[in-house]
């Protein structure tokens, strides 16, 4: 064990000079007091408010291109646009201790030197460290800070930061300095002056071993105390740390043991903050079981990443130059790799000989059934053996039910606040300067309420009882999905309840029920609280930094959506890419066919497996009884599943037979010989229907001329199923391989991803995303047959305007032939009456 310490320290130190070569040198004082070198689990805190030492900052290079320093090796995935969690995900039965390093003495290793041969490069943005709008510094808060984290088999080597700032013009002028800290330790100052365009960039190299697994990013105005006793000054004093910057950081990989007990390191590491790749490897002709099998897998490591997006880049019979894992059958030789022989399922560790560092993953069956039972074993709790392989035992599957996916929010009863916390969360405030509390929790997007009906929000708040607080003009600020709700005062109000608190009384509101426009709720939902505190004129100075003060929101509150159903139309695009709906309804996928043509290109492996882990995140439940299809059945068991479960299909236009039957009874068409697509247009009896039902939002001609318009494209369509009319389809398709492998990026990034609704969605680089509804919408859920009826009325307003009238039409046609009778009868009488009195 020494040997193993003194060779792993000899490296990592030969590996930090190396790093440090040729870089601006930082001032000694910044480098007087390095915290721990990489390994030794210390986590330093953020510096106090008081911290002092400012320190002169080395000379600025310039600021690198955007985009510059993305990760680029196979070891890392490229930087993407989504907002990390800061959450490490948790796994089946619990994450593994950290990896052992290989030593000279394990089979893994052939040389020592082998250690550290696999380099790295990559960058972490400020917002995928959780900041997706920056750090705003101002009068009222002077100092603030971030955390972020790096795998644990990662050495840095060379770090560098790359500020971009905005400051304001009155900031700028008080020749103010923003000091920077990393882990504790002092980084240097920046001056804030005027710049003359709108951001003023800076960059610094960072002493690469000041970088560790965790750390804490820090930074502070200095303006001798000015600021402290500014007030109502928060938009004219400030400075915002812009989210486009980035820490980017080069280094090695350590090779660790060949040990199962480390899944699923390396593959991916919980403290990664960047989205993370997994590529997968097949045969030259993959099989739909392999494929079903990924799928398994992929779904689970969208789990485990979570917000962070992950990719799935597929290959045949290649291996890339780092970690991969390999789908196949025994004895079947996969670009050079020998799968072993077995009765049984199996999984493998092993070395890659592309490169020893990175590690391939076999996952071995003899049919389909066996693939899956493999891949299940490695997802469904720990590996709990020293040795790197495993023969697996078969083991049933449970099924879930319609809505249990753990991750959706519980719609029985309901849900206290506290429910809905990470374990690094907290509903307490501290201080005047605080970040507002952040609570995400997910739903199933079909919950219908009646229109007047809400969700109701129980409110249990606390302000602090102090007597500098303007109570007044103080609120708790609470917003769902960036919509503002409402400003909850400190003091009840009215006439009497001010009478009240002016003669002594308690006039305290700290209970409020909120009630919320079920429009509101999406699949995935951040509800925001923030405690405003204003000061009075006359407070002192002091208090504008006390950090002794707290303001929470009690435990208590709660969440109510138990009056809800699960009901809605569809198509809808929006609830797919929300939560992967109408699939998700049963989170294992096993009313599900992902479907893909005859012959399956890598990019179409690929998104099929990237939209499973998005499903496996949206749900916290694996597509363990996903069933893969290549090509449309045409007899069988398969054939019979088209007609009783939902289709997910992915392909491009080149696809052929199989886009023409997927598309066959659809409102959309193919044109040029299969090389394009279009909107069919209605018949006469479909618009007339189309009128006379009220659904006047559809806009054939208009997506049709869109599609027509852009030659290079990709996106999604959606359509009732033409196999039953109680299922849905939902195609991703792209003109080409490249235009489709870009839909995983573009569904990370939230301003596109808003954008896509109806049943038509198309995404450009030039224009974004257009979407639109052309085809009909039909109902999908439970709902009780009376209120059917009245649901149904309620949505074909013009058939019910004129079957009343036609009602109406019918009863004053009679009532106008009888009253026309009964005049002629009495008329009839008058003359006869005159008659007999001429008599």
């Amino acid at each position: 064990m020494s040997k193993r310490f003194l060779l792993f320290g000899a490296l990592l130190l030969a590996a930090t000079v190396k790093g440090e070569t040729g870089r601006v040198t930082q001032d000694s004082s910044a480098l007087s007091a390095l915290p721990p070198p990489p390994g030794t689990g210390q986590h330093p805190t953020m510096p106090a408010a008081g911290a002092t030492g400012r320190t002169p900052m080395a000379p600025l290079a310039p600021a690198p291109a955007a985009g510059q320093n993305d990760i680029g090796s196979a070891a890392t995935a490229q930087a993407g646009g989504e907002t990390p969690q800061a959450e490490a995900p948790s796994t089946a039965g619990g994450l593994p201790p950290l990896p052992p390093v290989a030593t000279p003495n394990d089979s893994s290793t052939q040389r020592a030197g082998e250690l550290f041969n696999l380099p790295f490069s990559g960058a972490i943005s400020v917002a995928q460290m959780g900041q997706p709008e920056g750090i705003a510094l101002g009068s009222g808060q002077l100092q603030a800070g971030m955390s972020f984290t790096l795998p644990s088999d990662q050495v840095v080597t060379h770090a560098s930061l790359a500020l971009s700032l905005k400051i304001s013009p009155a900031l700028a002028a008080r020749n103010g300095s923003l000091q920077l800290m990393l882990n504790g330790q002092p980084l240097g100052t920046l001056p804030l002056n005027a710049s003359d365009s709108d951001t003023a960039d800076y960059q610094l190299d960072i002493p690469a071993a000041m970088v560790v697994s965790k750390n804490n990013l820090s930074f502070k105005v200095n303006d001798n105390g000015g600021l402290q006793c500014e007030r109502d000054a928060d938009n004219k004093y400030r400075v915002t740390i812009l989210p486009t910057s980035r820490l980017s950081l080069e280094g090695q990989q350590l090779n660790i043991a060949n040990s199962l007990q480390n899944f699923p390191r390396p593959f991916i590491d919980p403290l990664r903050m960047t989205p993370a790749q997994v590529p997968m490897v097949f045969s030259a002709t993959p099989t739909p079981g392999e494929v079903s099998a990924a799928a398994v897998l992929a779904s689970w490591l969208g789990i485990q990443t979570d917000y962070r997006g992950i990719r799935f880049p597929v290959s045949r019979n290649s291996l890339p130059d780092g970690n991969a894992v390999i789908f196949g059958h025994p004895g079947e030789n996969i670009a050079g790799i020998v799968l072993p022989q077995t009765q049984q399922p199996l999984i493998k560790l092993l070395n890659n000989p592309v490169n020893p560092v990175g590690k391939l993953l076999l996952v071995v069956g003899n049919n389909d059934q066996q693939l899956r039972q493999a891949a299940w074993r490695l997802i469904s709790g720990p590996l709990n053996v020293e040795g790197d392989a495993m023969d697996v035992t078969p083991q049933t599957v449970a099924e879930h039910k319609p809505y249990d996916a753990p991750r959706w929010i519980n719609t029985q009863r309901p849900v206290k606040l506290s429910e809905l916390l990470r374990s690094d969360q907290s509903l307490t405030s501290s201080g005047m300067s605080h970040d507002a509390q952040q609570l995400s929790f997910r739903a199933a997007p079909d919950l219908f309420l009646w229109d007047g009906e809400t969700f109701p929000l129980n409110i249990h708040y606390r302000f602090p009882s102090e007597n500098w607080i303007d109570e007044s003009n103080s609120f708790l600020s609470v917003s769902l999905n960036g919509t503002f709700l409402r400003n909850l005062t400190v003091n009840k109000q009215g006439i009497l309840e001010t009478l009240w608190r002016r003669l002594g009384g308690d006039a305290r509101q700290e209970r409020y029920a909120m009630q919320l426009d079920p429009y509101l709720i999406y699949g995935d939902n951040q509800l925001q609280f923030y405690f405003n505190i204003k000061p009075k004129a006359s407070a002192p100075c002091s208090v504008l930094t006390n950090n002794n003060i707290r303001s929470q929101i009690e435990p208590d509150s709660s969440l109510d959506l138990s009056g809800s159903r699960h009901f809605g139309l569809l198509p809808n695009l929006s609830w797919f890419v929300g939560a992967s709906f109408p699939f998700s309804r049963l989170a294992d996928a096993s009313r599900t066919l992902l479907m893909l043509p005859e012959k399956p290109s890598d990019a179409q492996i690929g998104t099929l497996l990237a939209l499973a882990g998005r499903a496996g995140s949206a749900t916290g439940v694996p597509l363990t009884r996903n069933t893969v299809v290549f090509g449309v059945p045409q007899g069988g068991a398969l054939r019979e599943q088209l007609g009783s479960n939902d289709l997910l299909a992915v392909t491009s236009l080149d696809g052929g037979d199989f886009n023409r039957q997927m598309l066959n009874g659809s409102p959309f068409s193919l044109n040029n010989n299969g090389r394009a697509l279009g909107v069919s247009p209605p018949s006469t009896l479909e618009k007339a229907r189309t009128w006379l039902s009220g659904d006047w939002n559809r806009h054939p001609l208009d997506a049709d001329r869109y599609l027509s318009s852009n030659e290079q494209w990709r996106g999604f369509v959606s359509y009732r199923s033409p196999w039953s009319a109680q299922h849905l389809v939902v195609v991703a398709l792209a003109t080409d391989d490249t235009q489709l492998l870009k839909l995983n990026r573009d569904l990370r990034q939230p301003k596109l991803n808003a954008g896509v609704r109806g049943d038509s969605a198309i995404i450009t680089d030039e224009n974004g995303v257009r979407s639109f509804r052309v085809g009909p919408q039909f109902p999908s859920g439970q709902m009780p047959w009376y209120m059917m009826v009245v649901w149904y009325a309620s949505q074909h307003s013009v058939t019910l305007a004129l079957v009343a009238l036609l009602l109406a039409m019918i009863a004053g046609g009679g009532t106008f032939v009888m009253l026309r009778r009964h005049a002629r009868n009495r008329l009839q009488h008058v003359h006869d009456g005159e008659g007999n009195k001429n008599d």
